[in-house]
């Protein structure tokens, strides 16, 4: 099923991944003193000059990522979806008569390559833009040297908690996330509990890891927000018995339950939930809605209580399904359909949005920043992101899905947003 291979790309990428002038204007001024009447005119003349990476005809954009070793199955075609949506706006004349040159170095997933990369795509190849930051120990690594160098990056192949920002302002712009981030999904979860099952208290558990705490970070901001009470408590990641964590949960007599766990610690949490009687429906990642998972915990839940996952795409709609339609016509025949190569074909379409904006706007970084908060953009998969007034929460509108069946997640709600489910909107 198409929607089980989205999972395993936001999955595994989640799991696995996670200084030139910027338009600095020039005055001169030239004043002369008038012989008769001893006044002096002043003119000021401002010119704007493009920020690197742009000529009259070209923009030069590129990333590093790993496409040898053991995580190429998910770079290259990562990489390919991204080349692949450039060539389709090149192919229609580029953006304003510009087109899209994209650069790439393979940094193996290794932060020191990945670093050393960075600063050759900005110093010696000058690009105007990073598309398609991948990894979460690269990005971990380069996140500040991005912010110091003020380069706009578009989209993180990685949910970590240093993407979010709620209201960022002066270097802390340039960074625009659009895979969910962990943080903001931990909101999301308890919203759930509160919006869609009506939780007044409720119970996380949740990995001593980044992913486990920066879910709790959200569940813990979005109870704090609404007054619901929250208890939580911590396993360590991989963990294969987590009883006395679950029993305390149990013991609180929790409405809801989030798992803020991913991959192998959350089939454990809800074996040991089903050994101790719980019978409060339960949340997790959308990292976690995947067959592989489901295939381990289905016989044991046997309606004691559902099991529930975000999602953050639709493949369902017109929209999202002619979409992925027109990726198979530009993409090499070996990336179709491939759920790797629609989050690349997603990167390329967030960063052209901006550049279209400019419309006739000289290019520099603080206009193409400006140009991607005037307005929300449309994922072209389903959904939209909101970067206006600094928002950097990545993904804000996500479905829901159960499990249904030892290899079935089954969609039950559309995407929505935390406003929406909460009924404020």
């Amino acid at each position: 099923m198409m929607k089980a291979k989205w999972a395993r790309i936001l999955g595994t990428a989640a799991v696995a991944l996670t200084l030139a002038a910027c338009g600095n204007g020039n005055d001169d001024t030239d004043t002369s003193a008038g012989e008769d009447t001893g006044s002096s005119d002043t003119e000021t003349e401002e010119s704007v000059e493009p920020a690197q990476g742009i000529t009259d005809n070209s923009i030069k954009v590129g990333n590093s990522a790993a496409t040898s070793g053991a995580l190429a199955p998910v770079g290259s075609p990562f990489n390919a979806g991204i080349r692949a949506y450039f060539e389709m706006v090149n192919d229609d004349g580029g953006v304003h008569g510009r087109e899209i040159e994209f650069v790439h170095t393979d940094d193996e997933f290794d932060p020191a390559i990945g670093r050393a990369a960075l600063q050759t795509l900005v110093e010696d190849e000058e690009v105007f833009a990073l598309v398609g930051h991948f990894g979460t120990p690269v990005i971990a690594a380069t996140i500040d040297d991005i912010k110091d160098y003020g380069i706009p990056a578009v989209y993180f192949a990685a949910g970590i908690g240093q993407l979010y920002n709620a209201q960022a302002e002066g270097s802390d712009r340039v960074a625009m996330p659009v895979q969910p981030i962990y943080t903001t999904e931990g909101e999301m979860m308890l919203s759930r509990a509160v919006g869609d099952f009506g939780a007044e208290k409720v119970g996380v558990i949740y990995t001593n890891d980044d992913a486990g705490l920066d879910m709790l970070k959200g569940a813990e901001q979005k109870a704090e927000d609404l007054g619901v009470e929250l208890v939580s408590e911590q396993v360590p990641a991989g963990a294969t018995d987590v009883s006395a964590a679950v029993t305390s949960i149990v013991n609180e007599d929790v409405d809801f339950v989030i798992g803020a766990a991913i991959q192998n610690t959350i089939p454990t949490i809800v074996k040991a939930l089903v050994a101790q009687g719980s019978t409060a429906d339960l949340i997790t990642s959308y990292v976690n809605v995947d067959a592989s998972i489901s295939q381990q915990i289905w016989n044991d839940i046997d309606g004691q209580f559902d099991v529930y996952g975000n999602g953050w795409v639709d493949l369902e709609s017109e929209e999202s399904l002619e979409s992925l339609a027109m990726m198979n016509e530009w993409i090499d025949d070996e990336y179709d359909n491939n759920v790797y190569a629609m989050t690349g074909w997603i990167a390329g379409h967030f960063f052209t949005e901006g550049m279209d904006r400019l419309g006739d706007e000289t290019p520099t970084w603080e206009a193409y920043l400006d140009a991607m908060e005037s307005e929300p953009i449309n994922n072209p998969f389903g959904g939209e992101i909101d970067f206006g007034d600094g928002q950097r929460v990545g993904t804000q509108e996500m479905n829901l899905s159960r499990i249904e069946g030892s290899t079935e997640w089954v969609v039950v709600e559309e995407l929505k947003s935390i406003e929406e489910i909460l009924g404020n909107n």
